[in-house]
């Protein structure tokens, strides 16, 4: 089995209020003279206080084009990715030169050189690590790096793999579109990293993490259109539709159980939720049809209250605050789940 080793997360540096960054979306994407209500209402509904930006807030308007926003997102990214990749590695008590793999995953912006290579020469990895660029899978990513990382492991189980994902969400926001899609995405999302160092069950070190059980990953038909991007000259044009959380409730509890199942568990058994904190819709729609007591998700609605959707960023802190501030009972069964893009969902079953 797979060891978690350490998790480590980082936000943007500029902190701001919700109210400062509605404010903001609504010089850039409202016409000149528009009724704002729908955005303040749209944007309090999301039931977050506050984000982390990568730009100071008024950089953000005079951004022009898709060119310029990554940009800015190559050189952020680089630089949080070395920053929460190193740390990680401290909290590990491993090195640079340990890393046998290396899987990067955003859905924020591209790069060739990939953010990995790049953060692989500012850390010195070895010459011969190997990397995964992942694009795509949105909120979904943070878990499906953990299974990608997972069988990985399975296959090479002396070596040590780190999963980094960096989420620089502020740098897709539409200029001059007053979609409810947009808007919605404006209200949810900030920038924020995190990276996870995995040992294979034959690389010894001390450790205290949970062990990573089984994973699964489902795709659900006739959903493609419901999440995701439309790639315009400006970007990233969000694609969000109101029936994700009916996706949800019409499917998750069915998966989660057959998964469960096949470990001689039951959705009671279950110790800890590590759920991604899509939205106060998407934690809703996972709380019934899991079936939840209120508590369950409480870690998931923290972080989604003071720092946003970070998308894959989001579900990697959310694990570490669970084991920072509530620890499961060592022995007892986790699961790790997320949902994006496809439309998709991932699960991990974790063994704390």
């Amino acid at each position: 089995m797979t060891r978690i080793a350490a998790v480590h997360g980082t936000l943007a540096p500029h902190r701001y209020d919700q109210s400062e960054i509605t404010d903001m979306v609504a010089r850039r994407c409202l016409p000149g003279g528009a009724d704002r209500r729908t955005l303040d209402r749209l944007h309090r509904a999301a039931t977050v206080r506050a984000r982390h930006m990568t730009l100071p807030l008024e950089q953000y308007e005079a951004l022009d084009g898709f060119g310029a926003a990554n940009d800015v997102f190559v050189q952020a990214a680089t630089d949080m990715g070395a920053k929460v990749v190193r740390e990680a590695l401290r909290l590990a008590g491993l090195s640079a030169a340990d890393v046998d793999l290396l899987v990067f995953t955003s859905v924020t912006g591209i790069a060739a050189p990939s953010v990995d290579a790049r953060v692989a020469g500012r850390l010195g990895l070895r010459p011969d690590v190997r990397r995964v660029p992942m694009f795509g899978l949105g909120c979904a990513g943070g878990a499906a790096g953990l299974s990608r990382v997972h069988d990985y492991l399975l296959g090479r189980p002396d070596e040590v793999a780190v999963l980094l994902s960096v989420e620089l969400c502020s740098l897709t926001f539409q200029r001059d579109d007053a979609s409810l899609a947009n808007l919605v995405a404006t209200g949810l999302f900030g920038d924020g990293a995190a990276a996870v160092v995995a040992r294979g069950s034959r690389r010894t070190g001390d450790t205290t993490g949970p062990v990573i059980v089984d994973t699964r990953s489902r795709l659900y038909p006739d959903t493609s259109r419901i999440l995701g991007w439309d790639i315009k000259d400006s970007g990233f044009q969000v694609v969000l539709d109101p029936e994700v959380p009916d996706v949800v409730r019409r499917h998750l509890a069915d998966d989660v159980q057959e998964f469960l199942d096949g470990h001689g568990l039951k959705p009671k058994d279950v110790s800890a939720w590590v759920c991604h904190p899509g939205g106060p819709q998407i934690l809703d729609a996972v709380g019934e049809a899991l079936d939840l007591p209120e508590e369950a998700l409480e870690v998931s609605r923290r972080h989604l209250a003071e720092v946003g959707n970070l998308s894959s960023s989001s579900v990697l802190h959310v694990l570490r605050d669970t084991l920072a501030t509530r620890r499961p009972p060592g022995g007892t069964p986790g699961v790790l789940l997320a949902m994006g893009p496809g439309f998709a969902c991932e699960l991990v079953l974790l063994r704390w």
